[in-house]
């Protein structure tokens, strides 16, 4: 590698380097002999307008958000609706300044269809003031099926009044997805964008230059680590990560029984009159019902078989099963999983515990549907 240690990627000013296609600066061999040489990732958004993400530790996020917040700028913030707390960006507050901010809620397609938009965009508001943060808008798109990007779009180029924008966003949420859809919004499906790349860090800043001298700049995913994604294989991924509109599952529950959610998470109802549970969940995952006086066992004997994801070889890396116990107050209560889905609670009064991999996050909201 020595001897490639001069190139650097004409268009962001990374290393390359040809060993790790999934790491930054990655180019195949055979573009070593180009005149000017262009990293893969580079490569793939001037030539297909993808943005792809890198991965990114603590202190590189802080700093982008440290830059972020000493710009002039309007700041847009991606959170996957699917997984609302799971893809919060904490801390976020502290960094905007006096800048705007607008949230876009994505994946709008897979809630059920019952859910109402407005009702939705009130919750939303609420839960950032709650967590902090006061955005002049909330839109809701989804930009994997195109719906109302043209018109999140339209919002972000008038709010920014002449000024940056930059979108920031948890991996997973649906960020490139979104910003190579608003790319293709702005500058029409025929043209290729120019992009200028800049040459800064490594930390990969993409502009993506607008009509009036501005730019629409890409920050990296952010990694949240108590989302259950970063505890599943990446087969595993396309089973807990809905792709299209979710079911909801009712269960009518006695106390003293547990549902299993594969492996991956358990609720266990340990007292309350007898109860109808709603549970919000990709529909590929397999809920199992048991007495909660066997789970354990069940547990013990059937993970990575029966109950799975995990399957029986990631047993060695997966975490153990944390137990939170909730006394839900409120009618319509949700207990979320974070990253997994929610179980819509109907009746106040009643006890429950939760299960998740140690590390990963549960709570209690007021009813999002």
């Amino acid at each position: 590698m020595s001897e490639q240690e001069q190139y650097l990627c004409v268009g962001c000013g990374v290393k390359v380097q040809t060993e790790n296609p999934a790491e930054l600066g990655y180019t195949p061999s055979s573009a070593l002999e180009k005149e000017s040489i262009i990293c893969q990732r580079c490569f793939r958004l001037k030539h297909y307008n993808e943005v792809q993400d890198v991965n990114l530790t603590d202190d590189d996020f802080l700093k982008i958000l440290n830059g972020i917040g000493q710009t002039d700028a309007l700041i847009v913030m991606i959170v996957d609706i699917f997984d609302f707390n799971g893809s919060w960006l904490p801390g976020l507050h502290r960094f905007v300044g006096n800048n705007k901010i607008i949230l876009v809620g994505n994946k709008v397609d897979l809630l059920p269809k019952s859910v109402k938009h407005n009702k939705l965009i009130n919750w939303m508001k609420q839960e950032s003031k709650e967590l902090g943060l006061r955005p002049e808008e909330v839109y809701l798109v989804s930009a994997e099926k195109g719906k109302f990007i043209k018109e999140t779009a339209a919002a972000i180029d008038e709010m920014r009044n002449g000024k940056d924008v930059y979108v920031v966003g948890c991996t997973n949420v649906g960020k490139s997805t979104f910003i190579n859809r608003i790319i293709k919004e702005v500058t029409g499906e025929g043209d290729i964008i120019t992009t200028s790349h800049f040459p800064g860090t490594t930390l990969d800043i993409i502009k993506i230059p607008l009509e009036d001298g501005k730019a629409l700049i890409d920050s990296p995913g952010i990694i949240n680590h108590h989302q259950m994604a970063h505890y599943v294989d990446k087969k595993d991924l396309k089973i807990i990560t809905p792709k299209k509109e979710i079911k909801p599952k009712v269960f009518q529950l006695n106390e003293g029984q547990t549902l299993f959610f594969g492996g991956l998470a358990r609720f266990d109802f340990i007292s309350g009159e007898r109860n109808s549970f709603v549970c919000h969940v990709s529909n590929e995952i397999n809920i199992h019902r048991t007495k909660t006086e066997n789970a354990d066992e069940l547990y013990r004997n059937h993970v990575g078989e029966m109950l799975a994801p995990p399957r029986k070889d990631e047993l060695d890396s997966f975490p153990e099963l944390v137990r939170q116990e909730f006394t839900i107050k409120d009618a319509k209560t949700d207990v979320v999983f974070s990253g997994l889905g929610w179980i819509t609670v109907n009746q106040p009064g009643v006890k429950i515990a939760a299960y998740v991999p140690k590390g990963v996050q549960t709570l209690t909201r007021k009813s999002l549907i």
